[in-house]
């Protein structure tokens, strides 16, 4: 069986880490699995929203330990290449020009944390476990740090960092790691209803706001600023798919990207 699964359900993609007996850990064979199927997903025009899961009790236990043993003996150079691709696939996550959903039936630690920080959306049962544990063994939540700030805050992903502390869901949801908890009978409903919402708004209007949100999250209001979202409305309005929508509101019509 494959490391990670990818099924495709009309407009919808999910794709499943598939390790359940070393809790969906990532390994580099994991990785660049998962930097297929995120690859496959964003170029394929029928899948509008993906999901991401982990198949088990987990969602995903972070670096597997024997991976982790190898990267012991590893140089600088061959842990710099190794982490490299750990970064790609966060980014891949992160930037996909189509909304993301994690849902999180159980444990995510360490990597698992950083997964489910770099999607857009996630969903979590209440059994659901988090820590970023990696100061307990001597190492440092690095490459998923950017996306757990941002999802938490600076403060709050330096107390997670440092305490390497274990936290609940109703925690994850407190701080902003996840958006909703609700019992694990109902995770696939919720995200597929959640799905089903997303994919009726434009596909490249999604992408553009992503983008959009990205750009002004980390940048001062300035007139550069100011510019740069004038200059993305101006683009948006003049596109097919913004020409099409406001023609279809005021002509009481769906838009053409709109099946139902």
């Amino acid at each position: 069986m494959s490391d990670v699964l990818v099924t495709k359900t009309g407009a919808v993609g999910l794709i499943t880490m598939n390790r359940p007996e070393r809790h969906n850990a990532f390994n580099e064979r994991m990785i660049a699995r998962l930097i297929e199927a995120l690859d496959d997903v964003a170029t394929d025009p029928a899948i509008r929203v993906v999901k991401l899961a982990g198949a088990g009790k987990s969602f995903s236990a972070g670096a597997d330990l024997d991976w982790m043993r190898r990267m012991a003996d590893y140089s600088h150079e061959e842990n710099l290449a190794d982490a490299r691709e750990l970064g790609r696939m966060l980014r891949l996550l992160h930037a996909l020009p189509k909304p993301t959903i994690a849902v999180v039936q159980g444990s995510a630690f360490g990597g698992g944390v950083g997964l489910v920080a770099a999607a857009d959306f996630a969903i979590a049962a209440p059994e659901a476990a988090f820590s970023l544990s990696e100061v307990a063994l001597g190492l440092i939540p690095s490459v998923i740090s950017p996306y757990v700030v941002r999802a938490v805050g600076p403060r709050a992903a330096k107390a997670l960092a440092l305490s390497a502390a274990r936290f609940d869901a109703a925690e994850a949801l407190r701080l902003g790691l996840i958006d909703t908890v609700v019992p694990a009978s109902e995770l696939d409903q919720t995200a597929d209803a959640l799905a089903e919402r997303l994919v009726r708004n434009s596909p490249q209007a999604m992408a553009a706001a992503k983008e959009l949100m990205d750009f002004v999250s980390t940048r001062p209001i300035d007139a550069e600023t100011v510019e740069g979202t004038v200059e993305r409305i101006a683009r948006q309005r003049a596109s097919a798919e913004g020409r099409d929508g406001v023609a279809a509101f005021l002509e009481k019509r769906l838009p053409r990207w709109r099946k139902s």
